[in-house]
């Protein structure tokens, strides 16, 4: 469902140079024309903090801070997000790491039992890693009632079980390795994600 932030974010990400084009592969595995780099919106400070004031004044408005006990990101995209939602919603935060390609709770972080989890991430494409983060989540005891995003470029196709709250809700076509369009097939992909760091 497009909200009123969807064109000025879009624009955010040209502006600086983080919407690219060309043949990229992403976390999914999945390859696609477009690529959000995230990591460029946050290095601008001003930028981020106001491209973060939009997604959590939203996040007040569909559902309740109150009842939100702990704010979870994804490392490495959603780290520099996850920190500043919850500096603006003064919510605490942690992030989890993939180790041995399995999302886990590192460096003395926890979540306690019972509690209501808030994710944020920077960018949801099959909604993959969001699933896996709340697996953790769910293994610590803890309950993932929302998930908050900058872009969700999966459009309507993703489901979490869970609200999704999103400045930007975009249909950007991805292919599966074996059903490149041509176009693509003639560019050299690259892998700009973090999934494996």
């Amino acid at each position: 469902m497009p909200n009123m932030y969807e064109k000025e974010v879009l624009d955010i990400y040209r502006s600086v140079g983080a919407l690219l084009e060309g043949h990229f592969i992403l976390s999914s595995g999945l390859h696609s024309k477009i690529y959000l780099q995230s990591a460029l919106i946050f290095s601008r400070t001003e930028i981020a903090k106001e491209v973060c004031k939009k997604l959590a004044d939203l996040i007040k408005k569909r559902i309740d801070i109150s009842e939100i006990d702990i704010i979870v990101s994804l490392a490495m995209g959603g780290i520099i997000l996850g920190y500043e939602i919850s500096r603006q919603l003064v919510v605490p935060n942690i992030f989890l790491e993939r180790v041995n390609n399995v999302f886990d709770i590192r460096r003395g972080f926890n979540i306690k039992k019972g509690s209501k989890v808030l994710v944020v991430e920077d960018v949801i494409t099959t909604g993959k890693s969001s699933l896996e983060c709340f697996e953790c989540v769910n293994s610590k005891g803890g309950e993932v009632v929302a998930e908050a995003a900058l872009i969700n470029r999966g459009g309507e196709d993703v489901e979490l079980g869970v609200p999704l709250i999103s400045l930007a809700n975009i249909n950007i076509p991805n292919y599966h390795p074996d059903k490149l369009p041509e176009d693509l097939k003639n560019i050299i992909a690259v892998k700009p994600g973090s999934r494996h760091i």
